[in-house]
């Protein structure tokens, strides 16, 4: 082991200067780094929300109207079903997770249950499908209700949670928040932690809004003033341009849906220099919304989002191309925040922000240097310790901490990490971690010494005799940080990524680099007596 041929040699040499020129870019200023190829400066370690400052918010998921939607479904397709089959009833209502028909005739109840039934969607199914009806029915006398499941309530709220997250995800994705931290707490909320960002109003603006987008006619022969719609239409407000603007009766049947769009954006209209947003349906959608123009030439066709008719404009020809434009007085703001909400999807259910919390730049600004004097004042403390225990070893062992502390930081930013209160704890520890191996081996140095071994000896027996320790302590180490990172969330997966790096990268600094320091000393030098 006292051994380094010249290609080992310049490999750890190497290793060491890769580590100082991955770690660079966090020391250097913006203009330096506006210099560098973008590829490179790019690669630094990012601030977390506790270091930066930023926005902290709380979201929770509202199942109730999940429910309620799959309710509406239901009243929608009992309404189709009854009247395809010729089954007369006289009210149709949903409540509490049921909907209720009242028949005319009781003789056809097992019809209409038939019916019915066909507007069951199977739930707890596995890849391969399967699974059972989301819906049971029952019948008394003339009622019959159609009541969802607990095990189907259950789903679609996982359901819902599941890709909340992923729009949520989506829709700070297209903001530029660098390195939001976007996790489920909980059964039906979800935390969103977002470093740097001083326009919280617009994030929430942008959360919290459902994007549910639908295409549908207006109904030409109702008067909304009355304030009552016809079956099968509803009334909705108009916000055209994001202004109320009175109201409209619309056809409750969606012609188009939204989740048809493949693409948004936001533009100025060439011929008046209005903002407007243009977009692109898949191929299914561009089929329908073709169709139904080429239908309905001279009807209004109304753009309904979150309940709202942002435009109703009337349809002069067929469309045919798949694609659209949505106009009004939009803002260079509205305009893009519309398009980036269409183009991360609709949120299966509203999202209600119930905590917030802001962390100002200047409280993160203290507590980077709160961070940074624990870190040297801790990595002093040990160096001061080492120099005083172990003499001229103590000191390479203080140059290897030295070079894991670079590296560790060269590594967290090639993995473009996030660094939080945490993380600095992690690599406070991982400093303590990193010296348990130079105690280890210096221990057993001056153990072999005092047996009388020649310096050659007792440096290769401790260094030989220490290694299997080193690594089994090492190893379980890991093995428990793996576990955080696996089950943690945020800033615990961050404590564990920074301990990690410093005990792998410290089985490099104790037993190899410093080794080569110590055996270079032994060779140069030949002393009779080791310096333990």
């Amino acid at each position: 082991m006292l051994y380094f041929s010249r290609w080992k040699i310049y490999t750890i040499l190497a290793a060491c200067l890769l580590g100082i020129v991955l770690a660079l870019p966090n020391v250097l200023g913006r203009d330096t780094l506006a210099a560098l190829p973008h590829w490179y400066g790019q690669n630094r370690v990012h601030l977390g929300l506790d270091l930066r400052g930023g926005s902290h918010l709380l979201l929770e998921v509202d199942m109730g109207a999940v429910v309620r939607e799959r309710l509406e479904s239901l009243v929608d397709g009992a309404r189709t079903q009854l009247r395809t089959a010729n089954i007369g009833y006289t009210g149709l209502s949903a409540g509490d997770r049921q909907v209720t028909i009242q028949l005319r005739d009781p003789a056809q109840a097992d019809e209409a249950v038939k019916q019915l039934k066909q507007l069951a969607i199977n739930v707890g199914g596995g890849a391969l499908g399967g699974g059972l009806p989301d819906i049971t029915t029952s019948v008394n006398g003339n009622t019959i209700t159609v009541s969802l499941s607990d095990e189907a309530v259950r789903q679609r709220a996982q359901q819902a949670v599941e890709q909340s997250i992923e729009i949520v995800r989506r829709r700070i994705d297209e903001t530029g928040v660098s390195e939001p931290t976007i996790a489920r707490q909980g059964l039906d909320r979800i935390l969103v932690q977002l470093p740097g960002v001083d326009d919280p109003d617009r994030v929430k603006r942008l959360l919290g809004t459902t994007a549910k987008m639908t295409f549908r006619l207006v109904d030409p022969n109702a008067d909304p003033s009355t304030g009552r719609a016809p079956p099968g239409s509803e009334i909705l407000a108009s916000a055209e341009g994001g202004r109320s603007q009175g109201s409209y009766v619309i056809r409750r049947k969606i012609e188009v849906d939204g989740a048809n769009l493949t693409n948004a954006t936001a533009s100025t209209n060439s011929q008046n220099g209005e903002w407007v947003v243009n977009f692109e349906f898949d191929s299914q959608g561009a089929r329908r919304f073709a169709d139904v123009t080429k239908q309905n030439v001279g009807r209004p066709f109304a753009i309904v989002l979150d309940n709202k008719v942002i435009s109703a404009p009337v349809i002069r020809e067929p469309i045919t191309g798949g694609r659209g434009q949505i106009s009004g007085n939009f803002n260079a703001q509205s305009a893009n925040d519309l398009a980036v909400l269409l183009r991360a999807g609709a949120l299966p259910a509203p999202l209600k922000v119930i905590e917030e919390r802001t962390v100002g730049p200047d409280l993160g600004a203290d507590s980077i240097r709160a961070g940074l004097i624990s870190v040297l004042v801790g990595f002093g403390m040990v160096c001061v310790y080492m120099i005083a225990a172990y003499g001229l070893f103590g000191a390479m062992a203080c140059v290897g901490l030295l070079v894991n502390l670079v590296l560790t930081v060269g590594a967290l930013s090639a993995i473009q990490a996030t660094l939080t209160l945490p993380g600095i704890a992690g690599i406070l520890l991982g400093v303590g971690l990193a010296v348990d191996a130079n105690i280890l081996i210096n221990e057993r140095i001056r153990e072999e010494t005092k047996k009388g071994r020649t310096p050659f000896a007792a440096m290769e027996a401790g260094f030989s005799r220490a290694y299997a320790t080193i690594v089994d302590a090492n190893l379980t180490t890991v093995i428990k940080m793996a576990l955080l990172f696996i089950f943690g969330v945020g800033t615990v997966k961050g404590f564990a990524v920074t301990i990690t790096f410093g005990i792998l990268i410290s089985m490099f600094t104790a037993t190899v680099l410093v080794r080569l320091m110590m055996v270079s000393w032994l060779r140069r030098t030949k002393p009779a007596l080791l310096p333990v």
